[in-house]
């Protein structure tokens, strides 16, 4: 007995070819689906760190714009406070010729010397008032202890009367504009004498010689 295959009709062929066609165009369409959805991700990742590096970048910005603020009014608060500076370095000569002129001996003419000390004392009295409105002050160094800071040693002098590396004598007033020093202070600097009395040792004199000498007479 013969066997044949039994073919598919027209019909049928027609109906398989349309599936798979079917098929193959929902897989294709599948396929790009999800292709445009991982595009749509990789997209949208990629504006995530856009947009969080824009953000860090805001953020140094605002940060960096503070801190200028800051810095600049700083900056000017200084120059309101120290604006005048070279004008005031060139008044303290003036206040130290009118310091020095009351250090003037007049004589026998006392009265003259009374009238010429008063006017000039209320003179610099204004002066430092004025000064002192603008935050200048003087530094008290006298009988101080020597400060490389704030002072300026232009001699050394041996002094019984005050510690080793102590203002002795101040030669010329040194001032503070507010913190800052405007001009240092002249001074002489304190030293322990080379030979002081109680370290000197005594020579004996040849009359202390002679009272300790014995007279022996050979006979």
């Amino acid at each position: 007995m013969n066997m044949r295959k039994s073919q598919p009709s027209s019909g049928e062929s027609g109906e398989t070819e349309v599936a798979e066609k079917l098929e193959g165009g929902t897989s294709e369409k599948a396929k790009e689906g999800l292709a445009e959805e991982e595009s749509l991700e990789e997209r949208l990742k990629a504006e995530e760190a856009r947009a969080e590096e824009n953000y860090d970048r805001l953020l140094r910005v605002t940060a960096e714009f503070e801190n200028y603020k800051k810095r600049m009014e700083r900056e000017m608060n200084d120059f309101r406070k120290f604006a005048n500076e070279s004008l005031i370095k060139d008044i303290l000569p003036i206040v130290d010729n009118l310091e020095r002129a009351l250090e003037i001996s007049y004589g026998n003419n006392e009265k003259a010397f009374y009238t010429i000390q008063e006017g000039v004392r209320m003179t610099l009295k204004g002066l430092l008032s004025n000064l002192e409105r603008s935050g200048v002050v003087p530094i008290e160094s006298l009988d101080k202890a020597f400060d490389p800071n704030f002072h300026q040693a232009v001699m050394q002098e041996e002094s019984e009367g005050h510690p080793e590396n102590t203002v002795s004598k101040e030669l010329q007033k040194g001032y503070m504009m507010r913190d800052r020093l405007l001009r240092p202070a002249m001074v002489a600097v304190s030293k322990k004498p080379d030979f002081a009395p109680e370290d000197k040792s005594e020579t004996p004199t040849d009359e202390q010689k002679d009272e300790h000498k014995i007279d022996v007479t050979i006979q």
